[in-house]
């Protein structure tokens, strides 16, 4: 029995690109997909997946239980079928997720679901309090988050095997506070062009991503996002961390002519973050991540500059800002961090 991608009794989350020919295109961290299921003893999917570099992963939660679905073999014209749930109780209604793992070293299409003849689909709905919207770069986005035993060292070496939004601050956040998430996050991203790790070897900023569905520009033609689909309640901006990358100019010359554009065009970025969510709480962070504080000044003189006439923009150290791991955020790590967020976020609520 096939079960299109498109079927309105699944339910999607995340910046989802529904208009590609053939299948909903997958593209950012945490985006998914849920089924209600009954009648069945396994599910599979077949995918097209577009690589960038990497070996790329989907993730998948059965009735609770996280499996990882290796699908990074040669892109194949037709798409390759993987199973996402096998041994189902045919009887019991089964929740499964369907996610990404990875940012954009991979967009995957949804081409089909397939499940025994006879089963049944349940429309899924989730209830959720709140609705937030992350815009940061690999931390955010997870990677390397299950390389537990490295925890506050250095990565180990890895073709993206560690990564995993699941276990992101970002969606551990949205998990603990009930909350929706769209996860706008990308490693190596920086604030301006020619600067960080993304896209090299012309690095691209930001500004070449927020308002984008697909946005690598080594996977094809970019797409806008209509910012009315989904209106959150809190947005947190994580960027400048990859911004040291080729010089740490914040660091090395505060007032020079460098670090006052980057602070001007932080600004800009804010603000037009602020024209597509007019309501919204605005949180100003790093991270644990390793990094000069000086980004966490210019962080700091931006939001008291901005918030002399927009109180809705705070903010947010964690208690080990900047010097928590000299390599990327283990899952535990991940945990401590999303409590603190939690928390300020709670203390801003309305």
């Amino acid at each position: 029995m096939r079960i299109d991608p498109k079927d309105e009794r699944l339910e999607y989350s995340g910046r989802v690109d529904f208009d590609s020919v053939g299948g909903p295109t997958l593209v950012y961290p945490c985006t998914n997909v849920k089924m209600k299921i009954s009648g069945t003893k396994e599910v599979k999917v077949r995918v097209l997946n577009h690589r960038s570099h990497n070996n790329n992963y989907l993730g998948a939660i059965v009735d609770g239980d996280q499996r990882c679905i290796c699908i990074f073999d040669e892109e194949k014209e037709l798409g390759d079928t993987f199973t996402v749930a096998k041994g189902l109780d045919p009887s019991k209604t089964h929740e499964i997720m369907l996610f990404k793992r990875m940012d954009s070293c991979h967009t995957v299409q949804l081409l089909d679901f397939f499940a025994d003849d006879g089963a049944v689909l349940t429309k899924s709905v989730t209830e959720y309090k709140k609705k937030l919207e992350f815009y940061g770069d690999s931390v955010t986005a997870g990677e390397v988050s299950e390389a537990i035993e490295y925890c506050k060292k250095q990565d180990p070496e890895n073709k993206g095997e560690y990564s995993n939004s699941y276990w992101s601050y970002a969606w551990i956040t949205a998990r603990m506070l009930d909350a929706e998430i769209h996860d706008i996050a990308q490693g190596g991203i920086s604030l301006l062009d020619d600067t960080g790790w993304y896209a090299g070897p012309n690095f691209k900023g930001i500004f070449n991503m927020y308002d984008r569905i697909e946005y690598n520009p080594y996977l094809g033609v970019t797409k806008r996002f209509d910012f009315s689909s989904y209106m959150p309640d809190v947005v947190v901006i994580a960027i400048g961390q990859n911004d040291a990358n080729p010089v740490n100019f914040m660091a090395e010359d505060y007032d020079g002519e460098m670090a006052e554009l980057w602070r001007r065009s932080y600004a800009y970025f804010i603000s037009l973050i602020r024209t597509r969510r007019p309501d919204a709480h605005i949180i100003l962070a790093t991270t644990i991540l390793g990094h000069d504080a000086a980004w966490d000044r210019a962080i700091d003189e931006v939001c008291e500059h901005l918030r002399e006439k927009d109180k809705k923009i705070h903010h947010f150290l964690y208690s080990e800002n900047g010097c928590g791991t000299p390599g990327h955020i283990r899952k535990p790590e991940a945990v401590k961090m999303a409590e603190e967020l939690k928390s300020f976020i709670n203390s801003i609520s309305d």
